[in-house]
């Protein structure tokens, strides 16, 4: 780490840090009410409230956005006739999954090896003490040069489109010269890495109906329509031998022109079993940053404990579809759900309901603020050229800021490096990196006030 002033800062206050993304993470603030009670995400958003009014934020409020959830919003005025910068985060989580499967509570921080354990310790909560450590430090070295808007998004890991929504009908609440998304993450540790494309996403639920009610299959297998057997044929026709995405008329051969991927590298990342095969073809980069991708998402049939020797009437499926920069999301739902209901066997009835989308993101990495990142990550990651590469995953909120304030520059930054599991079991977050990217992003906020 480098001996600047702001980095000495925060080094100082990673403490600190550790005790606050303790108590952060300690809220099971998973934005499913079905599943975890909407008091723990509204603790979250009071906790992060709290946070900024005690760092003089003003303004703070917790804005209730149209999917019922909340997000935490806060304006920390700078000098006059500064520019503006906004700071994103998310506390909201993804579920633990199996909490059994967890070496240690999902809900409790926990140092392992080096790394901090904890569910939503990188993907976000981290993100908002990274602000938080950035901000500090500036205040302990001569100050905010920039005036700040910071805002903490409730339901980011469900896709329901509340901030999108409710920025959309507030056009001037988020308005800013320059947006840092705290939300992604580094290629690899210690690789300081700006995330310049994002898929987008759609999710698409499908029923197929063959019979009235289930039959007895020694009676009427055979004969009679099955419709997992019907919603198995549906879902296979997704993917080519292969395993490259197939969905008619959806372009899938693009190519990534930024930071390669080894191929090796990213069967450890993903912890693929030996012998198995990667799935797709070209380059690992291409497959996973410029190309759409299908996954099946989870499927209604009866459990293996307990299945009963019948021929099923109805059968469902969620199926996500990660849309590529380049390609409109409407466009490719319609496009997925012609696919599915031109691929329904035995003429089955088949329903199909879009429950969720967000468009892709490309950054202009041209500008005037990437010039200041580049700058301040050499000092934060000595030694280190800052890199670009692109990402599989979505981030809506990224589009919908774009369209409101297109002369403004975004730059998505953040903890989520490969060994973090984010969405997986035993989600860690590395304290160096979070150091290294809130002096990063302290500097960044000098550079980008001197331009």
């Amino acid at each position: 780490m480098s001996s600047h002033p702001v980095a000495e800062t925060v080094a100082s206050l990673m403490p600190r840090a550790r005790t606050e993304l303790t108590e952060l993470v300690a809220f099971k603030s998973v934005a499913d009410f079905d599943q975890f009670p909407k008091s723990e995400s509204e603790g979250a958003a009071n906790w992060v409230a709290d946070a900024l009014r005690t760092e003089g934020f003003q303004d703070v409020a917790l804005l209730d956005t149209p999917d019922g959830t909340q997000s935490v919003y806060g304006f920390l005025p700078g000098p006059e006739g500064a520019k503006t910068v906004l700071l994103y985060a998310h506390y909201d989580v993804q579920p633990p999954l199996d909490e059994a499967g967890w070496t240690s509570p999902p809900f409790e921080l926990t140092e392992r090896d080096g790394r901090w354990y904890g569910r939503g310790a990188a993907d976000c909560k981290g993100g908002v003490i990274m602000h938080l450590l950035a901000l500090r430090a500036l205040k302990a070295n001569g100050g905010v040069p920039v005036h700040v808007k910071v805002i903490a998004e409730g339901s980011e890991e469900q896709g329901t489109g509340g901030l999108e929504r409710y920025a959309e009908e507030h056009p001037d609440l988020l308005a800013a010269d320059t947006i840092v998304i705290g939300d992604t993450g580094n290629f690899r540790v210690g690789l300081p890495t700006v995330t310049s494309t994002l898929r987008g996403m759609t999710l698409v639920r499908v029923q197929i109906d063959t019979l009235e009610g289930n039959l007895h299959s020694g009676q009427f297998g055979g004969a009679a329509p099955d419709a997992l057997s019907a919603l198995i044929r549906v879902l296979d026709s997704l993917r080519a031998k292969d395993g490259s995405t197939t969905v008619d008329g959806l372009a899938a051969h693009a190519t990534w022109e930024g930071l390669a991927y080894d191929e090796e590298q990213f069967r450890k990342d993903a912890k693929v079993l030996d012998g198995v095969e990667l799935i797709g073809s070209d380059a690992v980069a291409d497959r996973i940053w410029a190309r759409p991708a299908v996954t099946v998402l989870g499927i209604d049939c009866p459990p293996v404990v307990g299945a009963t020797p019948s021929v099923q009437a109805g059968a469902r499926a969620l199926v996500s579809l990660r849309v590529p920069p380049g390609v409109d999301a409407a466009e490719a739902t319609k496009l997925l759900q012609a696919h599915l209901e031109a691929h329904t066997p035995w003429g089955a009835r088949v329903r199909t309901e879009q429950i969720g989308q967000g468009q892709p993101f490309s950054a202009d990495t041209t500008s005037p603020a990437y010039t200041a990142m580049a700058d301040a990550m050499a000092v934060a990651y000595p030694g280190q050229d800052m890199q670009y590469a692109g990402q599989g995953g979505s981030i809506p909120l990224c589009n919908t800021l774009a369209a409101l304030y297109p002369q403004a520059e975004i730059l998505l930054i953040g903890l989520s490096e490969p060994e973090a599991q984010i969405h997986a079991l035993n989600e860690s977050v590395s304290p160096e990196e979070l150091e290294r990217l809130s002096v990063a992003e302290a500097l960044f906020l000098q550079n980008y006030a001197g331009n």
